[in-house]
């Protein structure tokens, strides 16, 4: 074993500044003891013992989440890890596993007020010590939180693009099949003898219906009547695949009225012929239509992401619509919103000014809020969230408030607590309010909550001039 002394701790940089004597008491209290490869310094859950000096060797700090290995970090020669002075925490937080041959020096927790009542240099040393790793620990899980956040907005948006993207493919195909299948139709429509008097009809008659805005808005069963009735006007016509024209015409607002002004306008012979060509182009219009809705759809989400992370912006504050931050929030969690089924609900006041305010970080804000309100809500019926903005003097005030069970009164006053979380393992670190808070007392404001079953209401409020 490697021999402990004063002055090889003195050597030290966290230690340098201790007397030795209070080096040597430190050592002469110690036990002194070698862990092999595989045997655990310390276990999660587990009463911390003490102070543990790493002299040599290498120390995995990891947990165990959802039966897999998760691997904090690794600690070498010369890390002072477990209990520190004033810290309070009673038990290990994860598993500390040999991964060599170690060398252990651990200072006894029982004799820890021994330490701070007279040993004042060497206690500052070790409280220095736990701040930094508060510090590293704080950046680390921080990190984590936004990972954690990334990776459900990116799932949600994964779901969000490939229905589009799905929706583009198959209608791409078929439209194609579609295409091959005109030059029938064609051929039938060119043997058609008409005048120009009325090709104009039938050709007023498609870009009549085409701009139509308003389309019916039918229930299923109206709209098998509406089927019925103008396939049974077409059939006594005499026009050819009836039932299959009146399947698109009803899409397209098309009545029974407009075909007997067809029938007037056009020979009877060619009424068969002109009705399938109409309905070739308006199947091929329907088709183009939901291709560009679907790359709409897809823009509009790309755009919602370019704004919600503030691409190709200063990170300073600059003024801004507080309302595009929340509407990009929305659509980023819009498919977690969908599969918990709540009803969203937006009360935005629209003269508000523009605000101050860093975009990126303020989106941070709502993200959390919003996505706590939803993890509040899932597996509940009739699920509703509220989004509220409104003026308050100089200030602007925005309220995210959901219907579900409501936080329990005796944990309300830890909830913007660094590391606090009611959530399962996995799911949260703890850092999400701790963030909000943080933030907000950035832009010189304020978050509250408010909290009663079936009712939760966090109020952000802050300058509209930073």
């Amino acid at each position: 074993m490697i021999s402990v002394t004063a002055q090889s701790l003195k050597n030290d940089d966290k230690l340098k500044d201790v007397p030795l004597e209070q080096l040597d008491w430190l050592v002469k209290n110690s036990r002194h003891y070698e862990l092999k490869a595989g045997d655990f310094l310390f276990k999660e859950e587990a009463p911390i013992i003490g102070t543990h000096f790493i002299i040599s060797g290498k120390i995995k700090i990891f947990f165990i989440q959802n039966g897999s290995m998760r691997e904090i970090t690794d600690i070498g020669a010369g890390t002072i890890t477990g209990y520190l002075p004033f810290s309070r925490g009673k038990v290990a937080g994860a598993d500390g596993q040999a991964t060599e041959d170690s060398q252990i020096m651990t200072f006894p927790v029982e004799k820890s007020r021994e330490l701070i009542v007279n040993y004042f240099e060497l206690t500052q040393a070790l409280v220095h010590v736990m701040t930094t790793r508060v510090r590293d620990y704080t950046a680390l899980a921080q990190q984590n939180e936004k990972m954690m956040a990334l990776g459900k907005l990116s799932a949600g948006l994964a779901h969000e693009l490939n229905n589009p993207a799905a929706a583009i493919v198959r209608g791409s195909i078929s439209l194609k099949k579609h295409l091959n299948l005109q030059p029938e139709t064609f051929k039938k429509a060119l043997s058609i003898k008409m005048t120009g008097e009325q090709v104009d009809a039938v050709s007023n008659k498609l870009f009549e219906v085409l701009a139509r805005k308003e389309r019916p808005a039918l229930s299923l069963m109206e709209r098998t009547d509406k089927e019925d009735e103008l396939a049974a006007c077409l059939d006594d016509h005499g026009v050819d695949n009836g039932f299959e024209l009146a399947e698109n015409f009803v899409d397209f607002g098309f009545t029974d009225a407009d075909i007997d002004e067809m029938h007037e306008k056009i020979p009877v012979e060619a009424l068969s012929s002109v009705l399938n060509w109409v309905n070739n182009n308006l199947v091929t219009e329907k088709m183009v239509a939901d291709i560009q809705d679907a790359s709409q759809r897809i823009s509009d989400l790309v755009a919602s992401v370019k704004n919600f992370t503030h691409m190709d912006r200063a990170g300073d504050m600059q003024f801004s619509d507080i309302h595009t931050g929340l509407k990009n929030t929305l659509v980023m969690l819009n498919h977690k919103i969908k599969t918990s089924r709540v009803e969203v609900s937006e009360e935005f006041d629209a003269s508000l000014p523009q605000v101050k305010a860093m975009v990126g970080e303020l989106n941070q804000v709502w993200t959390n809020l919003i996505d706590n309100a939803l993890d509040s809500m899932e597996g509940r019926e009739k699920n509703k969230l509220l989004i509220r903005s409104l003026k308050d003097g100089d200030f602007v005030k925005v309220s995210i408030i959901d219907n579900g069970p409501g936080i329990p009164e005796d944990i309300l006053a830890n909830i913007f607590d660094p590391f606090f979380t009611t959530k399962d393992i996995g799911k949260g670190t703890g850092l999400g309010l701790d963030v909000v808070s943080r933030i907000v007392k950035q832009h010189r404001g304020t978050v509250k909550v408010n909290s009663v079953p079936g009712r939760t209401e966090f109020v952000v409020c802050f300058p509209f001039n930073g």
